[in-house]
């Protein structure tokens, strides 16, 4: 017996926030809204997919959370894209380490939770990026000396 996938993730938003989480998930990212079954829809919050994925919103007050590393990360196919799309809200991108093959920023939705967006390379332009990136205190040095 195995797992074989994952139906779903769960984040959270406060009590009253669903059409400020709706505005931003489904207007802002494009997300889908699908209908969440009767039984559960008096908990409040709503359902949403990405590809054949679903995330849940819950709702939950009395948390912080800016203070947790839990995250959805959400794959593109044009990360600059979504980095336009989200400094034009105003939206602060934040710093991320880079892991091979891939390019990606995080943010905080209105809510504290942090989003990841993340975009594979192709494997030549992977190679060069690693190519400068292990050469770049070579370069450093380089302009140090003629500067």
């Amino acid at each position: 017996m195995t797992v074989t996938r994952i139906h779903h993730v769960q984040i959270t938003i406060p009590r009253q926030a669903e059409a400020e989480a709706r505005a931003f998930y489904c207007d802002l990212l494009g997300l889908k809204e699908v209908e969440k079954p009767e039984a559960l829809k008096g908990r409040g919050g709503f359902w949403l997919e990405a590809g054949n994925q679903q995330i849940h919103v819950g709702v939950e007050d009395g948390v912080d959370r800016t203070l947790t590393k839990a995250h959805i990360a959400y794959e593109v196919d044009d990360l600059e894209y979504w980095r336009q799309v989200v400094q034009a809200q105003g939206i602060k991108i934040g710093d991320s380490v880079p892991i091979p093959g891939y390019e990606r920023f995080e943010i905080r939705d209105p809510f504290g939770n942090r989003l990841e967006f993340i975009q594979p390379l192709d494997f030549r332009l992977q190679q060069q990026i690693d190519y400068y990136r292990a050469r770049a205190s070579e370069y450093d040095e380089w302009f140090y000396r003629i500067g």
